[in-house]
């Protein structure tokens, strides 16, 4: 199969492939062989992945695995120095996170990128921001209460807990600040979330509702990568679990078929010994 490459800008215009258009790829998104080095460093060395529709698939390994360099190749904040990634069989280039979006992949890093001083609504808005009709949206006019609008539709419909959407983010929970930055990635109709540590530094109360909301996200009919550390968050909520270990992929395997022994042998190399 000839596959044509992006463009740097990601556009869907910018990428074809000649094949029926009968094929149904069961993945959606994979990841072959990938390989990133930082100088001497090797980062990743073989890195592989693949998520199905509407799955929640966890990555996970020790320190230093290369987890967190594989969701950066899928995000676009880094580039492979080797290997593939494909979004429905066909071979991409993804840029930069712009282009990642373009692809349907929204990503939350554990920063959660969000602005204290602003409300709920217009951090969900960040960058995104919508503009009155024409002639105001050529001066650079705001049209809040369509974004307000929208932002409450999204809060309900992922059952997010917060009071309301005029509330400030600085006076927000960590758990409501990541439900925050997870509506705002769902809200503007991607296909893949990708989460990385979402219930880091929170507490039971809280990591309850972060996985609660990851539930409710595959329940709207999206898929969900999460890195974590917290092996039974991983093994209650993921479809399938990846292992990774000094930057290469270990083994994929779902949660019926492995145990947390299991798991924590393949991270530490003492599975199969």
């Amino acid at each position: 199969m000839h596959v044509h490459p992006v463009s740097s800008s990601g556009s869907p215009a910018a990428w074809s492939r000649t094949a029926s258009v009968t094929e149904t790829p069961s993945a959606i998104l994979e990841v072959k062989s990938a390989e990133k080095h930082f100088g001497g460093v090797v980062a990743l060395s073989d890195g592989n992945f693949e998520l199905r529709p509407n799955e929640v698939h966890a990555i996970v390994g020790d320190n230093g695995a290369g987890k967190s360099t594989l969701l950066k190749l899928i995000a676009g904040a880094l580039q492979p120095d080797g290997g593939e990634i494909l979004i429905d069989g066909v071979r991409v280039t993804i840029a930069n996170p712009k282009a990642a979006r373009v692809f349907g992949i929204a990503t939350v890093f554990q920063d959660l990128a969000l602005i204290d001083h602003l409300d709920a609504g217009s951090n969900m808005f960040l960058g995104r921001e919508l503009l009155r009709r024409p002639p105001l949206s050529w001066l650079g006019v705001l049209d809040k209460p369509a974004m307000r609008a929208r932002a409450i539709e999204e809060v309900h419909r992922l059952k997010v807990d917060i009071r309301s959407v005029d509330q400030l983010v600085l006076g927000m929970s960590g758990g409501q600040r990541q439900a925050v930055a997870v509506a705002r990635a769902v809200a503007f109709g991607n296909r893949i979330i990708v989460m990385d540590e979402p219930t880091a530094a929170l507490g039971v109360r809280e990591s309850r509702a972060v996985i609660d909301l990851i539930k409710e996200i595959q329940g709207q009919g999206l898929s969900v990568i999460m890195i974590s550390h917290s092996l039974p968050e991983v093994f209650e909520v993921a479809d399938r679990i990846t292992v990774l270990r000094l930057g290469k992929t270990v083994q994929t395997t779902t949660r019926q078929q492995t145990s947390l022994t299991d798991i924590v042998g393949m991270m530490t190399g003492a599975y199969g010994r």
